[in-house]
């Protein structure tokens, strides 16, 4: 059992100024403020510093980092990029994987559910076959196909968590109940559907917006269509991408004033040059081009192709924008794990896994720990 000192703490309900947290094992047993007293178990508390504690990062939505990608049947690989953004925050994650065919995509699945099975992850999503041609973005456009039932069922396994599926496809709303009656999340993404068949998808049990904006069909003020039935839709929660890039910051505080934090899920959608810099990478079989952050797909129609953000990033553009500590935290890390059952994490309270972010002043990271144990 341990006992930090550190400048502030980041609960689910306020920033406590002067704290201390004590962690026992993988758990958080206790925590407070300084003033109102410190737990006498015997042992000097360890000073971290004037730092901020947040919880844990939460990231449903990312592909890949540090060069390499969860679109790989080598585990070896996989571990790498979960290593990498566990350097960025991300104490829990999910593996999103790219439109393949049906063969590869259940041998990638396969692949990191062995991944799921040692805690490196908590699931694999599925980004894709199930999606609009016409909203594809950087999923080859060959390999979609409309989600008819033994196509579902041979991609579904206890590992697939979520699956994100075009609601106007024939089969689509037919397909989102069979994902829910398998226990998984569908989401609603990739479509060019109206506002009528995106509030069907939910109807059917879809509970998630795929990187809201992106990959659906624009707002209008005559035509509200997927973004403005997502937004409306109480009952689903919210992907953003908050890079600066896929969406213009006041587009993310609209979507802020519409749903509110507790709807709101920031990811990264990150792809494999995340954290490599400038210059030629694969998403899927895809060709992309990395310059100055932002990931293109190489060939027309230049298609915007994942991101290279990490969520300390996500996090630090939401508290630079203006965000409370506390709303951030609830949407880099509450509001996703609640929406997927995940309570054994995404905030500082007793009893939880004890995953932690040190920031500094300038929400930069300085020190991770998951589950009791530092990061290297």
């Amino acid at each position: 059992m341990t006992t930090y000192r550190v400048g502030r703490l980041v609960t689910p309900d306020d920033v406590l100024e002067a704290a201390w947290i004590q962690v026992v094992d993988q758990d958080i047993l206790a925590y407070g403020r300084r003033s109102d007293g410190m737990p006498a178990d015997g042992k000097r508390p360890e000073d971290l510093g004037d730092v901020t504690v947040v919880p844990g990062f939460v990231d449903i939505h990312t592909h890949g980092g540090g060069g390499s990608s969860y679109s790989t049947t080598d585990p070896e690989e996989a571990r790498k990029v979960a290593a990498f953004h566990a350097k960025h925050g991300t104490t829990t994650t999910m593996a999103s994987l790219v439109t393949g065919p049906l063969d590869l995509l259940v041998s990638q699945t396969a692949c990191l559910a062995d991944l799921v099975t040692d805690g490196i992850i908590n699931g694999v999503h599925l980004e894709g076959p199930f999606l609009s041609e016409a909203r594809c973005g950087a999923h080859e456009p060959t390999l979609l196909r409309d989600p008819v039932a033994d196509d579902v069922a041979k991609v579904l396994s206890d590992a697939v968590r979520m699956v994100t599926i075009a609601p106007e496809l024939e089969h689509g709303l037919d397909a989102i109940r069979q994902v829910v009656d398998a226990g998984a999340v569908a989401a609603l993404g990739h479509t060019d559907a109206t506002y009528e068949q995106m509030i069907a998808g939910a109807d059917a049990g879809a509970t998630v917006a795929t990187h809201l904006f992106n990959g659906m069909r624009p707002f209008h003020h005559r035509d509200p269509g997927p973004v403005g039935a997502a937004i409306n839709d109480e009952r689903l929660l919210l992907e953003v991408i908050n890079d600066g890039l896929h969406l213009d910051p006041q587009v993310v505080r609209v979507a802020l004033a519409a749903a509110g934090v507790h709807r709101i899920a920031l990811i990264t959608d990150a792809m494999e040059a995340t954290g490599m810099g400038n210059g030629s990478y694969k998403i899927g079989n895809l060709e992309v081009d990395v310059k100055d952050g932002l990931a293109t797909l190489a060939k027309p129609p230049h298609s915007i192709a994942g991101s290279t953000l990490t969520m300390d990033v996500a996090f630090r553009n939401a508290v630079k924008a203006g965000t409370s500590l506390v709303d951030a935290s609830r949407m880099a890390s509450t509001t996703p794990a609640q929406a997927f059952g995940w309570y054994d994490v995404g905030a500082i309270e007793t009893g939880r896994r004890a995953d932690l972010v040190l920031l500094d002043d300038e929400y930069t990271v300085q020190k991770v720990m998951r589950a009791g144990a530092w990061l290297d």
